[in-house]
């Protein structure tokens, strides 16, 4: 007979956390984190049952082994400890005559449970066979009944976990019925994957605290951090009062437009637009809405998703600086470390995979930057390193820069999440963008708020920016590089700053290379540079136009959304509406230089096989140019006026409207399907019957393992590759290979974004054959070798910068 049942073992002195303890604070914690929608008890029953097959003989003999031999640990998967508490659920709800509510509470959370080492389970597969229960009800379970008995007798007595799963119930009950514009397999799907998210951060959490030997840190303030930094944007805001242009109608105009920011934060939770014009002052009216929101609302955290990793740096510079901290504000741009299928077998005893796990940020920051690309990945990404983070996206205010930039295969999931967080998550959800999207005219439509738009009289606000004019040159004549060249020479000669923006690397870097030989400073930036890389040369690229020295830079379409820079000429290769629009904010930004000139061409060795979105955008810009051309009245003579945005995002939603719910081609399915459509509807499920004569007894017959097996928001996978830039970019790497404690390995993973470059697998393969790559931590991390990042291109897979054997 075991005297203590033992959960975990630290590696640093030997001591233990024994099972009881486990299981008690991890539902603690889960209930935490589900009481903010809700679902205190059926949070808190995933985590006081998640380690029940921890009480057997069997796994403590697996413990005993695995810390005394570390070198040589036991097979993994030779022990399973999650598939108990979700047969017990199963055994004492599931069992006898249908019961909708006890059924689906089963289901629900019985599936988090086995679930909680990998990813959740299909009630459903293609294969026609339901792996939840393949777990619960068919497999076989050495000392189950012992472990239920030692549960009952030392963490939870029978009664008291009757009345536990009865309240369970009721917060089911009333979750289902709460009004939503929701089907119930979707608000069903989002519950699963939020009590999930409370299980995966609860059980995280108390293994991290117990392994570096920490109490739980107190729960801060939110509501006082928020007012002292309301308190220093206001102030930073009244000095902006004193400026000697203060009283130009422009800066009237941006006073007027944060002033109904702060006035719209007293709404409640909802769906909103902000629809300031670039050069508006849109980050600080935002963040002025936010706090005012934060403050009157209870509101944990405020979050900035924008498109493009290239431009969380800067956004979260401008907030840094006004409010002085830097300590509370997270930068999550990418996932250094790659996520793990499985690592069940491996609980217990802490190894650089376990650290690895640990040590991945939750987002329980007060204020964070990141990328629509991590936001759609923790509803949708498989592994349960993005999923952690879900339940703090509740009871926060989440502002969605550049919104129009949501990729098109995605635009339905985009709008079920935020629909789920409005309804469920108490968060408010603000897109803002000068070119709002038509989200709410697509068929699985946002349920956005009546009165929407936070800024008033929107269509004299844009007429009062205008600071450009868009000349069409794509209509009548083509461009290749070098006549490309030659007009950009043609141009530098009339203004003191020229931007190029293409829609490919590969003709970027072709410019670059015409331009790079005269005698004008000539920049490159594209995404194969490290956010680092690209920060150092758009400083120079400031510097210059701030000096008003000439300077030409040439660019992919990332420095668009965001960068806070202003040419005195743009030149935009022919791309969609929302693009053109973007590009023409970087041209006379702050209208210091009365009109200026925004050119659009049509380059003719753009490769845009890969990139639809940007093919068909093109094709409906260009059809509008057409109709301006015949009749310069349409549109209120304006290429970029309200009326012509939204008749380009309506043909553009209707041009791909079989791609907005995500097509899985292999399957000849979509997400949608796969992840909400009820069990009438349901082909797998249909299937099942015809071929069995009978329904499967399940509420939930949907596929949610296999869709977050295909979903990746960029089409073909890539990975995140560190880049030994300059001497931090290799002294980070060098740590990277040492092992640390966790709290050091924390750091330097959020650290390492800012020298991250994400690779295609076309890439990656190059680089492995050309011996470009180095593995860290047990091949969880990569890194560039030196010969393999240019110090002006970035990424070099094509070994143009020449492979070497040192790391640096």
């Amino acid at each position: 007979m075991v005297a203590e049942y033992v959960a975990h073992v630290r590696a640093g002195d030997g001591a233990s956390q024994s099972v009881k303890g486990h299981l008690l604070e991890v539902r603690q914690l889960a209930e935490g984190f589900g009481e903010k929608i809700g679902v205190k008890h059926i949070a808190g029953l995933a985590g006081v049952l998640h380690d029940l097959g921890k009480y057997t003989q069997e796994f403590q003999q697996y413990l005993e082994e695995a810390v005394s031999n570390p070198d040589t640990p036991p097979k993994r998967g030779s022990v399973d400890h999650a598939t108990a508490g979700g047969k017990l659920l199963y055994e004492r709800l599931h069992s006898g005559q249908q019961d909708r509510y006890p059924w689906i509470l089963a289901e629900v959370v019985g599936n988090t449970i086995i679930s909680h080492h990998a990813y959740l389970h299909d009630f459903l597969n293609e294969s026609l066979e339901s792996d939840y229960l393949r777990r619960v009800r068919d497999k076989e379970l050495c000392e189950f009944e012992e472990a239920k008995g030692r549960f009952f007798e030392e963490v939870m007595g029978e009664a008291e976990f009757r009345q536990y799963v009865s309240k369970a119930v009721e917060e089911l009950e009333a979750y289902l019925t709460r009004s939503s514009s929701e089907s119930n397999e979707s608000k069903l799907m989002f519950l699963a994957k939020y009590v999930f998210s409370a299980l995966i951060d609860a059980d995280r959490s108390n293994t991290r605290a117990f392994e570096e030997d920490q109490s739980p840190e107190p729960e801060e303030d939110r509501k006082a951090l928020f007012s002292a930094y309301y308190d220093k944007l206001m102030e930073r805001i009244a000095g902006y009062a004193q400026h000697e242009d203060a009283d130009s109608s422009i800066n009237r105009l941006r006073r007027e437009m944060s002033e109904q920011c702060e006035r719209f934060g007293a709404r409640p939770s909802g769906i909103y637009t902000l629809s300031i014009p670039t050069g508006g002052g849109k980050t600080l009216a935002s963040l002025r809405y936010a706090l005012r929101h934060a403050i009157d609302y209870g509101m944990k955290r405020i979050i900035y998703i924008v498109p493009f990793t290239t431009i969380i740096e800067q956004n979260a510079a401008e907030v840094r600086s006004i409010l002085g901290d830097d300590g509370n504000l997270l930068e999550h741009h990418s996932n250094v470390a790659q996520d793990d299928d499985e690592d069940e077998e491996e609980d217990g005893r802490i190894t650089v995979r376990q650290k690895l796990k640990l040590a991945k940020d939750n987002w329980d920051s007060p204020i964070i930057f990141s990328t629509m690309v991590q936001f759609l990945d923790i509803f949708y990404a498989k592994g349960s390193r993005s999923i952690r983070r879900l339940h703090n996206l509740s009871e926060a205010v989440i502002i969605f820069d550049e919104v129009q930039k949501v990729p098109v295969k995605c635009v339905s999931l985009f709008n079920h999440a935020l629909n789920f967080l409005k309804t469920y998550g108490k968060s408010s959800l603000i897109l803002c963008t000068a070119t709002q999207p038509a989200l709410d005219f697509v068929e699985r439509k946002l349920d956005v708020s009546e009165d929407r738009e936070m800024v008033e009289r929107l269509d004299r606000v844009v007429d009062a920016f205008k600071r450009v004019e868009i000349i069409d040159r794509a209509t009548e004549e083509v461009y290749d590089s070098d006549k490309l060249a030659d007009f950009v020479a043609e141009k530098i000669g009339e203004v003191q700053s020229v931007l190029v923006i293409l829609n490919t690397k590969t003709v970027v870097k072709r410019l670059f290379g015409l331009l790079e030989g005269s005698d004008v400073p000539v920049f490159h930036l594209s995404t194969s540079m490290c956010a680092a890389h690209r920060k150092q040369i758009l400083d120079q690229v400031k510097e210059h136009l701030s000096n008003e020295d000439k300077v030409i830079c040439i660019s992919t379409q990332l420095i668009e959304a965001g960068v806070d820079v202003s040419f005195d000429c743009v030149i935009r290769s022919l791309a969609g509406l929302d693009s053109i629009a973007q590009a023409a904010g970087r041209c006379n930004r702050h209208g210091k230089r009365g009109i200026q000139n925004v050119y659009v061409i049509d380059h003719a060795e753009e490769n845009l096989s890969r990139l639809p979105e940007i093919e068909v955008g093109k094709r409906i810009t260009r059809k509008i140019l057409t109709d301006l051309k015949l009749d310069s009245s349409k549109y209120s003579g304006q290429i970029l006026s309200v009326g012509a945005m939204e008749r380009y995002f309506k043909e553009f939603y209707k041009a791909f409207e079989s791609s907005l719910n995500y097509s899985v081609r292999k399957l000849q399915k979509n997400m949608v399907e796969l992840l909400m459509t009820d069990r009438n509807r349901n082909s797998y499920n249909l299937e099942y019957r015809g071929s069995k004569g009978q329904s499967l007894p399940l509420f939930i017959v949907n596929s949610y393992r296999t869709a977050a097996e295909y979903f990746e928001v960029i089409e073909s996978m890539t990975t995140s590759v560190l880049a030994p830039y300059g001497d931090e970019g290799k002294e980070l790497i060098a740590e990277l290979n040492g092992a640390g404690t966790i709290e050091n390995l924390s750091q330097l993973l959020r650290k390492a974004q800012q020298y991250s470059v994400n690779v295609f697998k076309y890439e990656l393969d190059k680089l492995a054959q050309n011996d470009g790559l180095v593995s860290l931590l047990d091949g969880k991390v990569w890194a560039l070798r030196a010969g393999a990042y240019h110090q002006k291109f970035g990424l070099d897979a094509e070994n143009d910068s020449g492979f070497d054997l040192g790391i640096f």
